[in-house]
């Protein structure tokens, strides 16, 4: 099974952190939750955001969502993989330079990445994506194009792997999302 390292943040999108996070364990695999500045046991505070026929996706508040290791204590070596959940977090998480050598660091040795929804904000500014295709929310499709990406327009039911990475729009991706990812690891 695989050491799986989940890079999160205040106003992480619920489902997309709550979700991978159960369904990784549930199948076996460890998984190291962890937030700049935050230690274990520490909660990030999540949202909902939800679909429900406006120009962008509506948000709420979410659960607290506790933290199971110190992000100080984190070495990129130490894991197989790396899961990066979306909402309000990568906006913020993009501006950490250890947040960024911790993703360059998934590219450089070819380890399994999951990115979805605002997450792709995180590899954009980890300069990751030249050339790669993925999948992310629709706003953020300028940024993955001005960063050398390929924009992969696809259903929000739907994920797309490039390589070692496994891109979706949202959290409706999940079942695709994830089966994609759990088949690198």
């Amino acid at each position: 099974m695989a050491k799986v390292l989940m890079i999160t943040g205040d106003f992480t999108e619920d489902y997309e952190t709550m979700v991978p996070f159960q369904t990784l364990l549930a199948c076996g695999h460890e998984v190291d939750a962890v937030c700049p500045g935050k230690a274990a046991g520490q909660s990030v505070p999540t949202s909902i955001h939800d679909f429900e026929g406006d120009q962008t996706y509506s948000e709420k508040r979410g659960h607290n969502f506790k933290l199971n290791k110190s992000y100080a204590d984190v070495n990129p070596a130490d894991y197989d993989a790396l899961v990066i959940p979306g909402g309000r977090a990568p906006e913020y998480l993009r501006l950490d330079e250890t947040v960024l050598e911790n993703v360059r660091h998934f590219f450089e040795t070819q380890k399994p990445v999951a990115a979805i929804c605002h997450g792709a904000q995180i590899l954009t500014a980890a300069g990751v994506l030249d050339g790669r295709t993925c999948s992310a929310y629709p706003a953020c499709a300028p940024e993955v194009k001005y960063a050398g990406g390929n924009y992969a327009d696809i259903e929000v039911t739907e994920a797309v792997t490039d390589g070692n990475l496994v891109t979706a729009p949202a959290w409706p991706a999940h079942p695709a999302w994830l089966k994609q990812f759990m088949a690198l690891l």
